[in-house]
């Protein structure tokens, strides 16, 4: 951490110039000068009286917020491949955030693993290719450029039911994949 340029950017979030914050804080404008260019570090103590006169405490300063990964290429991609659909998870770790998102590659004439029911919603877009959705006794045929949006309440799977490669995104709340 730098801690000169954190004081810094403290300082003039607060609109302060160096010799407000000497004043504030009884120490010298050359000494806080030299703190915040790194050229001497302060005792503990001192830093306490300085981010005290900024209206900070020691365990803010020091608090780093983890920084979110926000956007993901390809390489961040984990692939499943197995012999009837290929499954890509977009986003790594995705679990443990509020939805799941996967690329699913479906081959001609053969189905995904099937979702058992549980407490959620799924969401779809048929990117390339045609799907037929089957939940029960009930079908549902979705072509490219199509979505689907259904409760988990009950089993189901997507089928390919064309003659080339179907590809899908589809999300899922609560993570289920």
């Amino acid at each position: 951490m730098d801690i000169g340029k954190k004081l810094r950017e403290m300082r003039l979030q607060n609109d302060l110039t160096l010799e407000d914050l000497a004043s504030r804080s009884e120490l010298t404008k050359g000494f806080l000068s030299q703190v915040e260019r790194n050229l001497t570090a302060p005792s503990i103590a001192t830093l306490e009286d300085i981010l005290e006169a900024l209206g900070s405490n020691l365990s803010e300063f020091f608090h780093e917020e983890e920084e979110r990964q926000v956007v993901f290429s390809t390489q961040d991609f984990f692939v499943d491949e197995q012999e009837d659909y290929q499954v890509e998870w977009v986003i790594p770790n995705a679990q443990k955030n509020q939805m799941e998102p996967i690329l699913l590659t479906l081959y001609p004439h053969k189905k995904s693993h099937e979702q058992l029911a549980y407490q959620g919603e799924e969401f779809g877009y048929v990117l390339k290719g045609s799907v037929t959705i089957v939940c029960g006794n009930k079908k549902y045929k979705v072509k490219a450029h199509e979505t689907f949006y259904m409760d988990g309440s009950k089993s189901h799977y997507l089928y390919n039911h064309g003659n080339s490669v179907a590809k899908v995104l589809w999300i899922t709340t609560p993570p289920m994949f």
